[in-house]
């Protein structure tokens, strides 16, 4: 039977193993009281007591520091694997609360922008106000110790005048009830990056211990914002070189690209490429889908800001323009289609072709016109010296890959005015010469040579076409010269042809088909007379010019009679057409002609010129009306009276039977011959 253990400290080893609370200390003694025990083992047991609690207190301190040291190296392990800086700050601030006990605990770090400190961590509050303060530096505890880099502590914090407070810190501590709060400094080097705070919402003493607990969390937690500053730093400088690397690979092929371009197009302008085989190279290198346009084909708009900007621009969403001009002239444009963004280099990509498209258009220009010239030259001398010699005229045809031995036709082309349709005539080529060099002058020479009436001129005297429109009709007359192996000049304002009559075909329709190849190509009415075929060129040399004044004569028909932007040839005029092809061994008489209309109102036409008078155009009008002379004084804007005078005046000078069916028509051709007359210099 084992005996009870009257040792005195005997109870409190067990109290201790058990780990019993305080109060339980207090039970032997106050058993042996009771039990009446003598003097001696009250005292024993006092002792004992009192050494048992001290036992008691150094276990208990020794499981706070190995729990703190515990929690301590958990931080550090934490830190060792930082990969999230919120979730470390959180484990501390949780840590921190639960080993000082405290109801809240929260972090705050500095904004040096603002000059102030933010909440960054809480843990335990319940207050969104509390949540979101921002506090001043030297503004409340917090504020404080950011200032002083010292930690701080207060038993009741609305209490102590240490503090400088403000409605907007004390309304937040308000909201969520705090009382006693201690701060410590982050301390990063020698200055402070935030605050580590414990707080109750109770009176409370911090001991010492505890605010060395807390330094120690707030030394990890700057450690911890310090390396995730150089973590982030680090993946930033990362970024930055793998962007780095990026632009200098793309660089490389961007320049490689530019290499292949550039050595692409010095391959086609030396072996003589034209613009679409540069539009077809910069496709392909570029990825895109590139087009050469002319002049009013492209996009006006972005055309002029290329041209002002001097570099490609961007036209809506996804095409590029980089105008092709050279001597402050337009010849074009490069369009680069389906691609939103473009690099710099590959936009001077487009640039350089650009301008290697303006050498290629300014070559093929001065060849084109070299042989435009040549093509113009020959043509004149058929026209202006009929004696030349045929074998030198066939070689210098030859070399045109032209045949003058074959029937050619003859035709004279004009464009006709675009703003009122009023036919274009030839009186500004008097001034200047056509882009074939051959010069013009203005009226009165004969027909054949370079000067005379305008064929392109209408009756009047009307003004010439403009240079603009006299430049496309030469340039579209040459094009076509060129392909249908013929000739081609400017001459008296407009433009003169010699084209061969292939089997089959008429000079009729070879007019027709030029008017509307020439319209076609110019954008614009233009009309073409043509005379009869020439068997020989080169064997008759002088029935060249004689076409030639047959196709004015025809051209300037056409107008007459309301018939501009058509073709046709002599023979499509029936009648008239006789009278328009006069004879073709020398120059035209035109004496039946001018019989006709002297015999027939000749008196009426002497009579307007010796008094001013206006009787001719009044028979014109009277006839256009219907013989009415209601409408023929609206058409001349004159009194009824003034045409009753008139037509009496005609009468007496025409005889009685002037409105007669038979004398009124011939009247009426006299009146159409005499326009025509006019026209072609009768």
């Amino acid at each position: 039977m084992t005996m009870p253990d009257d040792r005195p400290e005997a109870p409190y080893l067990e109290l201790l193993v058990r780990g019993a609370p305080a109060e339980a200390y207090e039970r032997p003694v106050l058993r042996a009281r009771a039990d009446k025990a003598p003097a001696d083992r009250l005292a024993a047991l006092e002792s004992a007591k009192l050494l048992a609690l001290r036992v008691r207190g150094e276990l208990e301190g020794r499981r706070r520091r190995e729990a703190e040291l515990s929690a301590l190296y958990e931080t550090a392990h934490d830190l060792a694997g930082l990969r999230d800086l919120d979730a470390v700050l959180q484990a501390i601030v949780q840590r921190a609360r639960s080993l000082l006990g405290t109801e809240v605990a929260y972090l705050t770090l500095n904004d040096p922008t603002a000059g102030d400190t933010y909440m960054r961590v809480t843990d335990g509050s319940v207050s969104a106000r509390f949540q979101q303060l921002r506090l001043g530096m030297g503004e409340g505890l917090g504020g404080l110790v950011a200032q002083t880099a010292r930690p701080y502590v207060t038993e009741s914090y609305f209490h102590d005048p240490r503090f400088q407070h403000t409605h907007t810190i004390d309304a937040g501590v308000r909201d969520e009830g705090l009382v006693a709060i201690l701060g410590v400094p982050l301390l990063l080097g020698s200055g402070v990056i935030g605050v580590l705070f414990a707080a109750d919402r109770r009176a409370r003493v911090f001991e010492r211990e505890q605010t060395a607990l807390l330094g120690s969390f707030a030394a990890h937690a700057a450690v911890a914002i310090d390396t995730a500053h150089l973590l982030a730093e680090t993946r930033a400088a990362l970024a930055e070189l793998e962007a780095a690397n990026e632009i200098i690979r793309d660089r490389s092929r961007v320049i490689e690209r530019a290499s292949e371009v550039h050595d692409r197009l010095t391959e086609l302008v030396l072996r003589g490429g034209g613009v679409h085989d540069v539009a077809d190279a910069v496709a392909e290198v570029l990825s895109g889908s590139v087009e050469f346009l002319e002049v009013g084909e492209a996009p006006a708009a972005a055309v002029d800001r290329s041209r002002a900007d001097g570099h490609a621009v961007r036209d809506g969403e996804e095409d590029w323009v980089a105008a092709v001009s050279a001597g402050g002239e337009l010849l074009g444009a490069l369009v680069l289609r389906g691609h939103p963004r473009l690099d710099p280099m590959d936009q001077r990509t487009l640039e350089r072709a650009a301008m290697v498209t303006s050498l290629l258009q300014l070559a093929r220009r001065s060849a084109g016109e070299a042989e435009q010239r040549v093509r113009g030259e020959l043509l004149d001398d058929l026209l202006d010296t009929p004696d030349r010699e045929p074998r030198l005229l066939r070689e210098r045809a030859a070399r045109l890959r032209a045949d003058l031995d074959t029937p050619h036709v003859v035709l004279a082309a004009g464009i006709e005015a675009l703003d009122s349709g009023a036919p274009a005539t030839g009186s500004a080529a008097a001034h200047g010469s056509g882009p074939g060099g051959t010069p013009g002058s203005g009226p009165g020479a004969t027909p054949g040579s370079r000067s005379g009436g305008a064929p392109g001129g209408g009756p009047g005297g009307a003004p010439a076409e403009d240079a603009e429109g006299r430049r496309r009709l030469w340039s579209a007359a040459s094009h076509l010269a060129v392909t249908r192996h013929g000739l081609a000049a400017t001459r008296d304002g407009g433009t003169v042809l010699l084209l061969p009559l292939a089997d089959g075909d008429t000079a009729d329709a070879l007019a027709r088909r030029t008017a509307r190849q020439l319209g076609t190509a110019v954008h614009a009415a233009v009309t073409v007379g043509a005379s009869a075929p020439v068997p020989a060129p080169a064997a008759r040399p002088g029935e060249v010019a004689a076409g030639y004044a047959e196709a004015r004569r025809c051209l300037a028909a056409l107008r007459v009679l309301g018939r501009a932007g058509q073709g046709a040839a002599a023979e499509d005029f029936g009648f008239l057409g006789l009278l328009l092809a006069g004879t073709r061994e020398g120059a035209p008489d035109g004496t039946g002609v001018q019989d006709f209309v002297t015999r027939t109102v000749g008196a009426v036409i002497d009579y307007d010129e010796r008094r001013g008078t206006e009787l001719i155009r009044t028979l014109d009008a009277y006839f256009a009306g219907g013989m009415s002379p209601a409408r023929t004084k609206d058409a001349l804007h004159v009194h009824v009276n003034t045409v009753a005078q008139r037509l009496e005046r005609v009468g007496r000078l025409l005889g009685p039977d002037w409105q007669s069916p038979a004398r009124s028509l011939e009247i009426q051709l006299a009146l159409r011959l005499h326009r025509l007359a006019s026209a072609v210099g009768y």
